[in-house]
């Protein structure tokens, strides 16, 4: 063969993409990793012992995680059964993005490590983490500790890194417990993604100039330690930034963003002071004003990505698209500033700063939400798909396949069923006996949910009750609820009808007395929550009742101000349950759409 004609051909084989089948990645995130069966490595308590399986077990109480906006420990078997399901598939590549661990504690993190070891050693899985708000709390090591974990008697029991004189109940005191900062997480979970795997055919991070051309392992090797990773949050407070990309398989570009940005609260205090920096909850919105060398690397990348051929999938833990499906301001309008977790909400110059840089896929997590958010920009769109946390409901987890460059497929993979989730069960009766001579009654957690069939049964009472027990006198105004909670669904239709049956022809006023608002308040959180695989937890003919009410409601022109917060509640709840496509759906980026499957 002529030597021109075959340096022509080698040329354009380098320049076409990559992979030649479909590439699967499982993305799980928020899987709050706490260790039931782990152990201390400084104290003789191993936990308590469940009557049930006979084995000591560490765990939060109930009411904690009814109380919070995710489950503390059946989690734990959620996660092996995600895990089992994703090695059935024989997928090898597995994303989590960020809220691996419950804040990091030394003992959750050793129990993460091993099982993540077993499936790799097991399957050929390989595991690519980034770091969330929980991964660390704080860019450094601080002492910690919890005050809800169950004890053998039933009640509370305190475990610290270091003694707490002012909590009066029994103590556990260990190490283990206190929150890792950067140097320790990395430590522990090098081999998942943050340093460099010898199967990486590409590893770098945004502090080095490593080129596809040149890569060498045991340079990246070098450049990996956390010396090497480290900016100025604000002149003189120097931490870590554990992003980095990494090419799992041939044209693949994994773009792993560590998101968290902890800013010093006090300049004139010791840059080391593991107290003086905020929390990173807030998300993006931080990493435009006070960590921007992120955006300069994503289109760095994705301008080396579109040389050398490759397809660009970013994860991190925190949304770039408002997650809300347009209904924030609503939400502001209804419940005022600082409710229903809106300081979350990313400004809309996130998703464009980084579609402008060429990102066009990015999963997230942190919300805890089914969803999927579409921005569009001159030329450019971002996808930004919310994965839904297994500690919270829906409890799912998502599948990309990479078709090509240009179309992918996301399946949302939701865990009904879980072996062994009541596992727990008699440790909780033994709370629940506890709690009877101390706690009223409407403060206590309905013990109902120990009748769960399944784990989505279970998923779906622990949202009935952080509803009850949180949301609703968190975050609606009492006087709207006081009026509001006495109503059912024909009284919500004769408002909307100013008060008279209009007699519409199909509207049948007493068909709407099968629910009541507080059935409306939990409904509006499984859309929020679950997307539109909300559907399938809410009857039929309601939600063509919601519909007629949204209508009707919209129409209203009645002056009653309480008239209008109803209808401000019904056009959350359209916005919520008719956006873009989050169950099963196709990304056509050539195209500029998505399509439902």
């Amino acid at each position: 063969m002529n030597k021109g004609i075959f340096a022509f051909l080698v040329l354009l084989c380098s320049l076409l993409p990559a992979q030649q089948k479909p590439v699967r990645i499982a993305f799980l995130s928020d899987v709050h990793f706490q260790d039931l069966y782990g152990s201390f490595s400084d104290t003789s308590f191993k936990g308590i012992i469940n009557p049930g399986t006979g084995k000591p077990t560490i765990l939060r109480t109930m009411d904690s995680q009814l109380r919070s906006t995710r489950i503390f420990n059946e989690n734990y078997f959620a996660f092996l059964k995600a895990l089992d399901d994703i090695a059935a598939k024989g997928i090898k590549i597995v994303a989590m993005p960020g809220d691996f661990s419950d804040d990091g504690q030394a003992y959750n993190l050793r129990g993460l490590h091993r099982i993540l070891d077993q499936y790799h050693q097991k399957y050929g899985i390989r595991f690519y983490l980034t770091t969330g708000n929980h991964d660390p709390v704080g860019p450094f090591y601080q002492e910690a500790g919890k005050d809800d974990f169950l004890g053998q008697d039933g009640h509370p029991l305190g475990i610290y890194s270091h003694e707490n004189k002012e909590k009066k109940r029994p103590q556990v005191i260990t190490r283990d417990i206190a929150a890792s900062g950067y140097l320790e997480i990395l430590d522990e979970l090098k081999d998942f993604g943050f340093y460099p795997g010898k199967e990486d055919l590409f590893w770098s991070t945004p502090f080095d100039q490593a080129s596809p051309d040149s890569y060498s392992y045991a340079e990246a090797l070098k450049k990996a330690d956390c010396s090497h990773r480290m900016y100025e949050v604000e002149p003189g407070f120097a931490v870590p930034d554990l992003s980095y990309v990494a090419e799992p398989v041939q044209g693949i570009w994994m773009i792993a963003i560590d998101g968290n940005t902890y800013i010093p609260k006090d300049l004139s205090t010791s840059p080391g002071d593991p107290a003086n920096y905020n929390g990173a909850a807030i998300g993006y919105n931080h990493v435009l004003t006070h960590k921007n060398h992120l955006v300069t690397w994503v289109r760095k990348l994705t301008a080396e990505a579109e040389k050398y051929g490759k397809t660009v999938i970013a994860f991190t833990h925190y949304p770039m698209t408002d997650f809300n499906d347009g209904a924030t301001p609503e939400l502001k309008k209804l419940l005022g500033p600082g409710k229903w977790q809106l300081e979350r909400v990313p400004d809309d110059r996130v998703a464009k700063a980084f579609a402008e840089a060429g990102l066009q896929v990015h999963f997230a997590g942190h919300m805890h939400i089914n969803d999927t958010g579409i921005l569009k920009t001159g030329n450019h769109m971002l996808v930004n798909i919310q994965v839904p946390s297994l500690a919270a409901y829906l409890p799912a987890y998502k599948v990309l396949t990479v078709q090509s460059r240009d179309k992918m497929e996301v399946q949302t993979e939701v865990l009904n069923e879980v072996p062994r989730f009541n596992e727990l069960f008699p440790l909780y009766e033994k709370e629940y006996q506890a709690l009877q001579d101390h706690t009223a009654s409407p403060q206590r957690w309905n013990r109902e949910i120990l009748k769960s069939r399944s784990y989505h049964d279970f998923m779906l009472f622990h949202l009935k009750e952080l509803v009850r027990l949180r949301m609703i006198p968190g975050d609606w105004p009492k006087d709207f609820i006081r009026r509001a909670e006495i109503l059912d669904g024909k009284d919500l239709l004769l408002m909307a009808e100013n008060g008279k049956p209009s007699g519409k022809k199909g509207i049948d006023p007493d068909s709407y007395k099968t629910w009541n608002f507080k059935d409306l308040i939990l409904d509006l959180y499984k859309f929020q929550s679950a997307d539109e695989l909300a559907g399938k937890d809410i009857p039929g003919e309601r939600l063509k009742q919601y519909c007629t009410l949204e209508k009707l409601y919209r129409k209203t022109r009645s002056a009653d101000p309480f008239v209008k917060q109803l209808a401000s509640v019904f056009r959350i709840l359209a916005l919520l349950s008719g956006s873009d496509p989050a169950g099963h759906f196709e990304i056509d980026l050539k195209a500029g759409k998505t399509r439902r499957l």
